[in-house]
C-alpha cells in the first residue's frame, strides 16, 4: 500500500464517501476507500436514514391495519407489535444494502482499506500521504494525488449529559429492545419529528420540546403550523419556545425540567431522545497539519468544486460549511469533487435547489425559498396552496391532511419554492426540484399533463391556483 500512488483516497464510507468512490471508479481513477468501521455505509445506512425510514414504514403499515374496517377488511382482531420482528426487518434492510455497497466497490475496482485515516500534511511533489491506523493500532501510510475527506457527523449532546439506557441519541433509540411507555424528544428537526411519529403510532406518550418558536423551524411557516395542528390531532404533545433547564435520571427513568412562556414544568418520562442537531467529525483527522484549510466551528470551508484551501484536498458531506447535512447533498458533493479531480464537466451545487425530505406522518418535502425568505430577498410574489382534501388519490388512500404550496415570482412566474406536507410529500418534491433546476414557471407546471388519479395532480392544481384557475378547488 505504501508504494502504490492512488489517484484519489477517500476517508469515510457514508453516502458522500461511497458515492465519490463509485464515481471515481467509473471514471477509471485508481481509488481507495478508507473506513474505520467494519461496515461500509456510515451513519445514514446503519444508524440514520435507512433504519429510521424502515421503522417509519412499519408504523405506516400499522396505521393502515388499524383502519382495516374502513376499507372493508374484517377479521383483523386486536393488533399487537412484535418488536423483535420489527427490529429484525430493519436489520435485514441494512444488511442487504451493506452487501450491495461491498459489491459496488468490487464492481468499480475500488480498494477498501480498514482503518482510521488521517492527513499528514501538505503534498510532496504533488502526492499526499494519509496515515491509516488499524483496529490493533498498527499504522501504515498510503499515497494519493488527491484526498477526499468524508468523515461525517455525530449527534450533538446537551451539555453535561451522557448517553445511557434512558438518555438516547439516534443510535440508541434505533436499538431499543422494547417500545417504551413514554418519550420526551428535545428538538423538532427531522430526527425529532420522525421518531415522534414512529413511537406515537406504536402507542407511546410522546412530547416534543423545541427551543425555537415553531416545529421543523427550517421549513416554511405554514408547513410548521400544519404539522403542529396534525400532531395535536394525533395526540403528540409539543411545546415551542421551550428551554430545557435540566435532565436527570430518576429511579424509573428520566425527569426533564423546562421553561416555556415564563412557566417551569417538570416531566417524568421513561426515555429522552436528544435530537438537537449533528456536529461534524473533524477532530483527530489531521486538519491541523494543513494551515491552508479553513475550519470554522469544526466545519470545513470549500470552494464550488468542494476543494479546500489545500490543493488536492477535498471535503464532502456533513463536515462541509454552508451546506445542509443531508445524505443526498453529500452524495452530490462527492460527485462534484470527483469530477474536478477527473477533469470532467459538472455543475456546482446550487444551494437554493436542494430538496429536504422529512418522513414523519404527514410527510414533508420542500425545495427552494420559503415565503419569508423570498420576501426578504425582495421578490414580489404570487402564492398558491392546494389542499389534499380535494385530491382524488388522497381520498382513495384515506390521507387528507396537508397541502402543496407554491411560491412564485409575480412578474415572470418563475417557481422560487415548493413546500409540501401530506401523503408521499418526500416523493412529490422531486418534480418541484426538477422545476427549479430547469427554472420553470408556474405556467410551465400548469401546462404539464399529470396522470389521473395521482397525488402529483396536487402540484398541477397548485400551479393553476397561482392564476386563480385550480380545477379541483
Amino acid at each position: 500500500m505504501a508504494e502504490t500512488i492512488y489517484d484519489v483516497a477517500i476517508i469515510g464510507s457514508g453516502p458522500a464517501g461511497y458515492t465519490a468512490a463509485i464515481r471515481a471508479g467509473q471514471w477509471g481513477l485508481k481509488t481507495a476507500l478508507i473506513e474505520k468501521s467494519d461496515k461500509l455505509g456510515g451513519t445514514c445506512l446503519h444508524v440514520g436514514c435507512i433504519p429510521t425510514k424502515a421503522l417509519l414504514f412499519n408504523a405506516e403499515i400499522y396505521d393502515h391495519v388499524k383502519s382495516a374496517k374502513e376499507f372493508g377488511i374484517g377479521g383483523v382482531g386486536e393488533l399487537t407489535i412484535d418488536w423483535s420482528v420489527v427490529q429484525q426487518r430493519k436489520n435485514k434492510v441494512i444488511t442487504k444494502h451493506t452487501k450491495g455497497l461491498e459489491f459496488l466497490m468490487r464492481k468499480n475496482k475500488v480498494q477498501t482499506i480498514a482503518g482510521r485515516g488521517r492527513l499528514t500534511g501538505p503534498a510532496s511533489v504533488g502526492v499526499h500521504k494519509v496515515e491509516v491506523t488499524g483496529a490493533t493500532d498498527e499504522t501504515t501510510e498510503m499515497q494519493a494525488r488527491n484526498v477526499i475527506v468524508a468523515t461525517g457527523s455525530e449527534a450533538r449532546m446537551l451539555p453535561g449529559l451522557k448517553v445511557d439506557d434512558h438518555i438516547l441519541t439516534n443510535i440508541e433509540i434505533l436499538s431499543l429492545t422494547r417500545v417504551p411507555k413514554s418519550l420526551v424528544i428535545v428538538g423538532s428537526g427531522a430526527v425529532g419529528v420522525e421518531f415522534a411519529s414512529i413511537y406515537k403510532t406504536f402507542g407511546v406518550d410522546v412530547t416534543i420540546l423545541e427551543m425555537l418558536p415553531r416545529l421543523v423551524p427550517v421549513e416554511d411557516e405554514e408547513i410548521s403550523k400544519e404539522l403542529g395542528r396534525v400532531y395535536k390531532k394525533r395526540g403528540i404533545n409539543w411545546q415551542v419556545n421551550a428551554t430545557v433547564e435540566k435532565i436527570e435520571r430518576t429511579a424509573e427513568g428520566v425527569a426533564v425540567e423546562y421553561t416555556a412562556e415564563g412557566k417551569s414544568t417538570r416531566l417524568e418520562t421513561e426515555n429522552v431522545l436528544v435530537a438537537v442537531g449533528r456536529k461534524p467529525r473533524t477532530e483527530d483527522i489531521g486538519l491541523e497539519r494543513l494551515p491552508n484549510i479553513k475550519v470554522e466551528r469544526s466545519f470545513v470551508h470549500v470552494d464550488e468544486s468542494m476543494q479546500t484551501g489545500e490543493p488536492g484536498i477535498y471535503a464532502v458531506g456533513d463536515i462541509v460549511a454552508g451546506y445542509p447535512q443531508l445524505a443526498h447533498v453529500g452524495a452530490m458533493e462527492g460527485i462534484v469533487a470527483v469530477a474536478k479531480i477527473a477533469g470532467k464537466d459538472v455543475r456546482p451545487i446550487n444551494r437554493s435547489r436542494i430538496p429536504g425530505a422529512t418522513y414523519c406522518e404527514p410527510q414533508i418535502g420542500s425545495v427552494g425559498l420559503t415565503e419569508t425568505q423570498a420576501r426578504q430577498a425582495g421578490h414580489e410574489l404570487k402564492i398558491a396552496k392546494f389542499p389534499f382534501t380535494a385530491n382524488s388519490k388522497a381520498s382513495i388512500l384515506g390521507q387528507h391532511e396537508g397541502f402543496v404550496k407554491i411560491v412564485a415570482d409575480a412578474k415572470y412566474g418563475e417557481v422560487l419554492g415548493v413546500h409540501i406536507i401530506g401523503p408521499s410529500a418526500t416523493e412529490l418534491i422531486a418534480e418541484a426540484t426538477a422545476a427549479l433546476e430547469l427554472e420553470a414557471t408556474a405556467e410551465d407546471l400548469a401546462q404539464t399533463i399529470h396522470a389521473h388519479p395521482t397525488l402529483s395532480e396536487a402540484m398541477l392544481d397548485a400551479s393553476n391556483a397561482i392564476f386563480g384557475l385550480a380545477i379541483n378547488a
